[in-house]
């Protein structure tokens, strides 16, 4: 036991990781995950097949600094209160982005808890739809 606790004390940054990826983990385990993950590439095929509606749920400096053409904007903090903007939408494919892919999985949790079937993750979020050298907007 007194050997355990000297190797937490010295290797304190590798123990603090290991239990926050550990919690992050189980916090995906008991939540469920949010949405599938969609690719740059089938993402651009259910907007030009299936008309799906992209959310974009990063903050509004983000925002402005370039999107997705023709997304909407509804920052993940107030995303529960803004749910009726896009109510007319749950029979339609909703793709959710940030800037990585993070946020837009709890997004995508919490489009699913209000009933949206069709809940779709940017993987690799807006940074992933620039990259593949699709186009944005600061419109």
């Amino acid at each position: 036991m007194e050997h355990g606790m000297e190797f937490i004390q010295q290797n304190l940054m590798w123990a603090g990781l290991a239990a926050i990826s550990g919690g992050m983990l189980l916090w995906q385990v008991f939540n469920g995950p949010g949405g599938s993950n969609i690719s740059v590439g089938d993402a651009t095929l259910l907007i030009n097949r299936q008309d799906a509606i992209v959310v974009d749920v990063r903050e509004t400096a983000e925002w402005s600094s370039g999107h997705i053409p023709n997304a909407r904007h509804i920052a993940l903090g107030h995303l529960g209160k803004h749910l009726s903007e896009i109510e007319k939408f749950k029979e339609k494919p909703i793709i959710v982005v940030c800037a990585s892919g993070n946020r837009s999985s709890s997004a995508c949790s919490t489009l699913k808890k209000a009933g949206f079937q069709q809940v779709f993750n940017l993987a690799g979020g807006v940074g992933a739809w620039g990259d593949a050298g699709l186009p944005m907007t600061k419109r």
